[in-house]
């Protein structure tokens, strides 16, 4: 549990943040996604976080692997990564952190 605390107070946190800012928005997410585009400077964050949130998503498959589960349990983690970044990868290590490996005494 100590090693989940961090990542979690992290995901509750910025996933609260996310809903209030959806709540709060007059646009949709697409459109919101599309006007940052629209600007090279702040095209250049999006970009640089996608690639960030790629290199997440290849070590969640790789480390789902070495666990030896099959590709469909992180196929939820992907799909939360692709429209909200962050909270795709904070979900997995929340859960990694929390399970027991098969045959440890800790986690």
């Amino acid at each position: 549990m100590k090693k989940a605390l961090l990542p979690l107070l992290t995901l509750l946190a910025f996933t609260a943040y996310t809903l209030f800012s959806l709540l709060q928005a007059e646009q949709s997410l697409v459109q919101f996604g599309l006007q940052l585009m629209s600007s090279p400077d702040t095209a250049q964050v999006v970009i640089d976080l996608y690639i960030l949130a790629a290199l997440a998503c290849i070590w969640m498959y790789r480390d789902n692997q070495a666990r030896g589960k099959s590709v469909a349990a992180v196929l939820p983690y992907f799909a939360l990564t692709l429209v909200f970044v962050s909270i795709g990868p904070l979900l997995y290590l929340v859960l990694r952190s929390l399970a027991r490996p098969q045959g440890a005494g800790h986690a």
